[in-house]
């Protein structure tokens, strides 16, 4: 996919603003406040035709996201495959999620898998930094 300033004059910075102005509908800002640049987020299966349909009728980055997005990655990962800014980025992933193309999780935090508790693990490189 070709990077949105492609074929701008790089005088002109009004001109290069319009297009993700025209991607987002005019949408500044994200939406949803749970898509942080580590946010996994990946494609639902469609299970109707008018799912598929809807597919047809969105955007060209939306479809690329959608493609990209088969095996789950970060937003970051995507802002960064489609060569958009994140934050436009966002905002078109919150589209996918809200119609129901899309699922978005927060990663998980630090498992405790030997049952630590995060006080403890900070102790332990506390003092792991002091031997040093």
């Amino acid at each position: 996919m070709r990077h949105w300033t492609e074929g701008f004059d790089d005088g002109d910075a009004d001109e290069q603003l319009v297009r993700p102005y025209t991607i987002t509908s005019g949408r500044t800002t994200p939406e949803r406040s749970d898509l942080t640049l580590v946010t996994l987020v990946g494609t639902l299966p469609e299970v109707t035709t008018q799912a598929a349909l809807a597919v047809r009728r969105m955007q060209p980055e939306h479809r690329t996201i959608l493609g990209l997005c088969r095996d789950p990655k970060a937003v970051v990962e995507v802002a960064a495959k489609l060569g958009l800014p994140v934050s436009l980025t966002k905002i078109l992933i919150g589209d996918l999620v809200d119609s129901g193309h899309m699922w978005a999780r927060s990663p998980q935090p630090l498992s405790r898998a030997g049952g630590l508790s995060d006080m403890t693990i900070l102790e332990a490189v506390r003092d792991g930094l002091r031997k040093l």
